[in-house]
């Protein structure tokens, strides 16, 4: 699995659907003028951005381990404070923010109790801490129909419905084990409309993240069958897709 590809790239792939998630989850994170937050995981700076119209660019620091995704958001979201690093290992002082925010992070962290009692660590005492991840225990991600179609071809994968905090109760518990108080959880939709089939699945052909893995892993012939059962399901379009993520905080 790799996100080693350009901000553009993920863009077409996830940044439909987490361009709207990152402005849903922001106002659920109480934002207010005068504090400093941190983007955990940023990728090419979807919620960056959404900190950046809130507080100010100076007002906001963001990290990420993919040196293409960071490039991408120090690009973006110019005076961010932007720096290469993992969520479990954050280049930030204890008490340095009033908010730390992940936005489709936490199941891809090493260690997602570690990733977010880091968060915790940088975070004033009383400050938020917030996660959201979509619903891929229920099937509600955005790539629902692709591994719907995944698993008639090759019922023996996995998917993504196993991978931590992709559930309410999973992700709940992550910030409570990581030692966050008054935890909290709520759902946010998101539907998108897509112009066409094409739209909708070029971008799954470029090896980003699971579900574009599990694509490039089929063949051509696999890959040909694929696409095949999705455009019978999904139609030429246009037509509107709806994932559902769940966001939950507390207090550091």
């Amino acid at each position: 699995m790799t996100f080693e590809v350009t901000g553009g790239a993920y863009d077409r792939f996830m940044g439909r659907y987490s361009r709207p998630l990152a402005a849903g989850f922001g106002d659920w994170l109480e934002l207010a003028p005068g504090q400093r937050a941190i983007d955990v995981g940023c990728g090419p700076g979807a919620l960056t951005g959404v900190l950046v119209d809130r507080l100010g660019a100076g007002q906001v620091a963001a990290v990420d381990p993919s040196a293409s995704f960071v490039e991408a958001c120090r690009e973006r979201h110019p005076g961010v404070d932007v720096r290469r690093a993992g969520a479990e290992s954050l280049p930030y002082e204890d008490d340095s923010f009033d908010v730390a925010a992940a936005c489709l992070v936490v199941h891809f962290m090493t260690d997602p109790v570690g990733g977010v009692a880091e968060m915790a660590r940088v975070t004033r005492r009383d400050g938020l801490v917030g996660a959201a991840v979509w619903d891929l225990a229920g099937a509600r991600a955005p790539m629902w129909p692709l591994w719907e179609a995944v698993a008639r071809l090759q019922p023996e994968h996995p998917g993504e419905r196993e991978l931590p905090g992709g559930s309410r109760e999973g992700l709940v518990a992550i910030l409570e084990n990581a030692g966050l108080r008054g935890v909290e959880a709520v759902e946010l939709p998101v539907t998108v409309t897509h112009p066409s089939f094409e739209e909708w699945w070029e971008p799954y052909l470029h090896g980003v993240g699971p579900a574009g893995e599990a694509v490039a892993a089929l063949g051509p012939d696999g890959r040909a069958r694929l696409e095949e059962a999705l455009r019978r399901r999904l139609g030429d379009g246009p037509f509107d897709l709806t994932a559902v993520a769940y966001a939950a905080r507390g207090r550091a």
